[in-house]
């Protein structure tokens, strides 16, 4: 179960390359899991390392301590291609919290939901004033669905509001599902015939 999501408080990492896809986020290779442990260490795995499995020193996720930067900012049409529950676990594996982007793809967006990632659509200018100062901490609000950067006017984001509800509470879908058993086993056994 994923921790409640209530609000975040971080630096960012800016990736503002255009259309990176699932597998660039985790590559195909590194799918032999149903665990999500461990997979941060693979997250832009080739981007963050060469072949014979050397840390690129220019590459921004090797430079970083993911405990400051639990916010990636990334360019447009991210986690396109493949579905991969993988891509939203290596990320937070790795450790994010949101992604902010002007476009991320929806079967990403609905994985990501479902395991406790906030992905956040903005426009292009409030994109391009939250990646300018990606050390500038930037506050994410979901109860008020807001985003705050020093003294900027509050940007408004939409969640689903099934989604939005199951990050505040910190449980994926089957899990409010079964916290409401009691409430589905009365009204089961309150439509059995009675019998004679």
């Amino acid at each position: 179960m994923p921790e409640p999501f209530v609000s975040l408080t971080s630096k960012a990492v800016v990736l503002s390359q255009a259309n990176i896809d699932t597998d660039q986020i985790i590559p195909a290779r590194f799918l032999t899991t149903t665990t999500r442990e461990g997979l941060g260490r693979h997250a832009f795995h080739d981007w963050r390392y060469e072949a014979d499995g050397a840390a690129k020193p220019e590459a921004v996720l090797n430079r970083i301590d993911p405990s400051e930067r639990r916010i990636l900012i990334t360019g447009p049409n991210f986690a396109c291609g493949s579905s991969r529950e993988h891509a939203p676990w290596a990320l937070m594996d790795y450790g994010f919290q949101a992604v902010i982007s002007t476009s991320i793809a929806d079967i990403f967006t609905s994985n990501a939901l479902k395991n406790g990632l906030l992905p956040i659509e903005v426009s292009q200018a409030d994109w391009d004033a939250l990646a300018a100062e990606p050390d500038r901490p930037i506050r994410i609000d979901l109860e008020a669905c807001e985003i705050r950067a020093g003294n900027a006017a509050p940007i408004a984001f939409s969640v689903e509001p099934f989604a939005r509800r199951c990050l505040l509470d910190g449980v994926d879908p089957l899990g409010w599902l079964l916290a409401r058993l009691p409430d589905i086993h009365a009204y089961e056994a309150s439509r059995q015939p009675e019998t004679a």
